[in-house]
């Protein structure tokens, strides 16, 4: 596989908690920044949010209902000319459970 100077690498990072999104962030950017790669972020995306609303009853009471929200947070990391170098240590990065990750060549 040739990388062309002209292309960039976008990931984008997706979770239900604000904390695992800091930390894979970190470790990716660390991992970046060790390859001599050109980095853009991680910029924030804002946080999407769900909710559900749920009978507390099933027959009697339709008035008497109960709210749950489930919040999506995620952020993007575009890299700029990347090497093989790079592509490498992303590849052998190890992420925490319950992130999303998305890898787009561009």
């Amino acid at each position: 596989m040739q990388i062309n100077e002209n292309n960039k690498i976008r990931i984008k990072l997706k979770t239900y908690d604000y904390n695992l999104l800091r930390i894979s962030c970190k470790s990716i950017i660390e991992t970046i920044q060790r390859t001599q790669a050109e980095i853009i972020g991680p910029i924030p995306i804002p946080t999407k949010r769900r909710i559900y609303c749920v009978l507390r009853s099933p027959h009697v009471d339709k008035d008497s209902r109960e709210h749950f929200e489930i919040k999506i947070h995620s952020k993007l990391i575009d890299i700029n000319e990347p090497s093989s170098q790079t592509i490498d240590a992303l590849m052998k990065l190890n992420i925490p459970a319950g992130v999303d990750l998305e890898i787009k060549l561009q």
